[in-house]
């Protein structure tokens, strides 16, 4: 894949203003989102002693600019390691937090998704079950006040499938199906100013997918992006630019904001971040013409977590 923008991105101006290590602590940190939320930004990413140990927690952290982070809250559960943690603002203000629990006994079940609420990132509620068990909620988004997720199938029959949010705060089935070729599994859900609801997937060990589907997102078309990605995720600009972070792998292993053409699907790397190694797993939070992201990367020894400020004009 060779670096360059498409046609798509040539009104959209991109700087890397900094970029610098927010945490270091531990011998594995990794799996990160962002969320701004009361005039602040907050990330969560998971602490271990490795990428797949068991003692798994997450620390969530706050920032008034991005650059200075300090821990306002950890989360741990004593029979299971907790992992891929993501944030959002609820549409009556609340902080949320979906993170998947891997049990250390898994007799009984081997994967379960969590929600946790908070009103000031301090303190948060009890975790609530999310979505069934065996199926990996990997993000939540909202159009409006309606929630939506996408899960990936743990083990075999490998598929995923998408959730709504009742009015009782459950997790229901919505289509049960939705991509099925061989291990699709983390996925960004975002929707368009037309309510186009869309998903970049990571498929391994193939390429990636960028699937979209119209109300009531019944029926999905998949588009192949042309490489293979890792730890996607993605947002539109206001002008309806897609952008995403994800993790390449042609060349070196590094994480890359990219820019995605929904009409082939055609994925082209805007700007490579300091990274390298076991890396990805991005955050991203538009703010005004500046956007913050969030991500982890082994290139200066340990993992650790990092993010960058990108100056952005349309």
């Amino acid at each position: 894949m060779t670096t360059k923008t498409d046609r798509a991105a040539t009104t959209l101006s991109l700087k890397l203003v900094w970029v610098q290590r927010a945490w270091k602590t531990g011998r594995h940190n990794a799996f990160t989102d962002l969320c701004y939320f009361r005039q602040r930004f907050y990330l969560v990413f998971r602490q271990a002693s490795g990428h797949h140990s068991k003692d798994g927690f997450l620390r969530i952290m706050s920032s008034v600019q991005g650059k200075k982070w300090r821990t306002v809250a950890v989360l741990h559960n004593p029979i299971a390691d907790l992992r891929d943690g993501k944030l959002t603002v609820t549409p009556d203000g609340k902080l949320q937090l979906l993170a998947a629990a891997a049990f250390h006994d898994k007799t009984n079940k081997a994967y379960q998704s969590y929600l946790w609420l908070s009103s000031d990132g301090k303190h948060w509620s009890a975790p609530q079950e999310a979505g069934e068990a065996e199926y990996w909620l990997w993000r939540l988004s909202y159009l409006r006040d309606q929630a939506y997720a996408i899960a990936y199938k743990c083990g075999a029959d490998r598929h995923i499938r998408l959730y709504q949010q009742n009015t009782a705060g459950q997790f229901e089935v919505l289509a049960s199906r939705i991509y099925d070729q061989g291990y699709p599994n983390e996925a960004a859900l975002l929707f368009d100013q037309q309510d186009r609801a869309w998903c970049l997937l990571r498929k391994d060990p193939d390429h990636g997918q960028l699937g979209y589907a119209l109300p009531p997102y019944q029926h999905w078309n998949w588009l192949d992006i042309g490489c293979r990605i890792g730890g996607p995720q993605a947002i539109f600009t206001p002008s309806g630019q897609m952008l995403a972070v994800v993790r390449l792998y042609d060349e070196n292993i590094r994480t890359s904001l990219v820019t995605l053409d929904p009409c082939k699907g055609d994925l082209r790397e805007l700007i490579s971040l300091p990274s390298g190694g076991d890396t990805s797993y991005a955050g991203m939070v538009l703010h005004g013409n500046e956007l913050l992201i969030s991500y982890y990367s082994s290139h200066q020894g340990r993992c650790s977590i990092y993010t960058a400020l990108l100056s952005v004009e349309v």
